[in-house]
């Protein structure tokens, strides 16, 4: 069924002004990463003076998948090494696909690397590939050290598996990528032991050191010193819990001068609550209300052990915050009127733009669909802000199997007036965000004025 609450028209709200933050753009980041593939290939180019028969054909394509899985296990770990200007420009989402589409290659690469260096060398040395592999591993240690790197790399990318990812734990996948530092550690010594490249060219030996050393800083400072700098700076704390819904739980948290996180509604958090139960897993929450300079709120559905947790959270509890992440906010909006789909405890996010995205009376929308009534979080929140904004807001409730497809060009159409002239904000399970993604593409809106954020990580 389906239940519509349209607001009344009244004064506007409007937004404080931020201070702009640097963000990089998507497509000048994929330009660099690219550059730096022609120069690793260039690289290669200037240290081989001449391929001869079959087997340095081989060993040389060896070569370079293993300069380009190198450098590609860099680029990735840059990625997510939680950049402000990457974090912000880019979006987390994105830089998310971006690392797993990226973590194929590198495995592909590494495997391949692998693979024609032990034929090459087996037809170099006229014996078998069983007996080249052995020699190379007993004879060389820098090899033995790849060989574990690269047994390291597949076995994260094989915890990554779409069909094997859902079945664990966050927590314990996010633990296991750790491994991931260790491999391209050893792959590191083994590329400047025994590469080709680094041995005869200094040149390319500092450029590898100051690509490695340079990922390593930005990982130690944003990934490990930058939430201890601002733990000493804020003093996060826990002021309280509140049930919104079953299973669904605020925590607010306080601070000194937050405002100078310049958080944005939209953004997240990756939270760090210093019980000894949670204190060693960063979980990522989205802030469910427009930061304050003294006080933030995050609202957690209960999908595990972690998020379950907090509902038992005492006031008082010290706090270690990541962030502010992600690009799902309303900077660089295009056009003047906007809408927001949310999707279960997708509302989160959208419940603070709805509250804070610049729009006249009319011309803002929220779209939430849930399974059941009782589902439905920040109701009366909701409520009151479309009056005081004079906001439209609809609720779809229902199950699937009864109501049918709620996001249908049509339904969307028909809800939302001028649909293409939107600006759409999509937030849910990765299935109704795709799904409400292609219809409003079939709608007539263009694909850059549709933001899109999966709560499932």
């Amino acid at each position: 069924m389906t239940t519509t609450f349209p607001g009344t028209a009244v004064t506007t709200g409007h937004a404080r002004p931020q201070r702009r933050s640097v963000r990089a753009r998507p497509e000048a980041v994929l330009a660099l990463i690219a550059a730096g593939v022609v120069a690793v290939i260039g690289m290669w180019w200037a240290n081989t003076p001449g391929v001869g028969g079959f087997d340095d054909w081989l060993t040389n394509a060896g070569r370079i998948t293993g300069l380009l899985a190198g450098y590609a296990i860099a680029v990735l770990l840059a990625l997510m090494a939680r950049v402000p200007a990457l974090e912000r420009g880019v979006g987390s989402d994105r830089l998310a696909r971006w690392h797993s589409m990226g973590g194929r290659y590198v495995v592909g690469l590494a495997v391949a690397h692998m693979l024609l260096i032990i034929w090459g060398y087996a037809l170099t040395d006229r014996t078998d590939v069983v007996s080249e592999t052995v020699t190379l591993n007993l004879t060389y240690p820098d090899v033995l050290k790849a060989t574990v790197a690269l047994l390291l790399l597949v076995g994260v990318g094989v915890v990554s598996a779409r069909k094997i990812r859902p079945k664990l734990r966050y927590e314990t996948w996010f633990h296991l990528h750790f491994y991931t530092y260790l491999a391209a550690w050893l792959a590191f010594g083994h590329q400047l032991a025994t590469g080709a490249e680094f041995a005869v060219a200094p040149v390319a030996r500092t450029s590898w050191y100051a690509l490695y050393w340079g990922v390593a800083a930005l990982i130690v400072w944003y990934r490990f010193l930058t939430p201890v700098r601002l733990a000493v700076r804020h003093r996060l704390r826990v002021s309280r819990v509140v049930p919104e819904a079953p299973g669904v739980v605020s925590v607010y948290v306080t601070g000194r001068r937050l405002d100078r996180l310049r958080a944005e509604p939209g953004q997240f958090f990756r939270w760090r609550f210093l019980t000894r139960d949670l204190w060693w897993s960063p979980n990522p929450y989205s802030l469910s209300a427009p930061p304050g300079a003294s006080e933030m709120r995050i609202t957690v559905k209960d999908l595990g052990d972690q998020s379950r947790s907090l509902a038992g959270l005492r006031p008082g509890t010290r706090v270690l915050a990541e962030g502010p992440y992600g690009a799902f906010t309303a900077s660089g909006r295009r056009a003047r009127k906007v809408l927001l789909v949310a999707g279960g405890v997708g509302i989160t996010p959208l419940r603070a733009l709805f509250e804070s995205v610049p729009a006249a009376p009319g011309d803002l929308t929220l779209l939430y669909r849930a399974r059941d009534e009782r589902d439905l979080v920040f109701r009366a929140e909701l409520e009151e802000i479309a009056t005081a904004r004079g906001a439209t807001l609809h609720y779809c409730v229902g199950p699937r199997a009864v109501i049918g497809d709620p996001f249908t060009p049509a339904t969307l159409v028909g809800l939302v007036p001028g649909l293409p002239g939107h600006e759409a904000y999509v937030c849910g399970p990765a299935e109704m965000t795709s799904a409400v993604t292609a219809a409003l593409r079939a709608a007539g809106m263009p694909k850059r004025r549709i933001h899109h954020e999966s709560f499932e990580f």
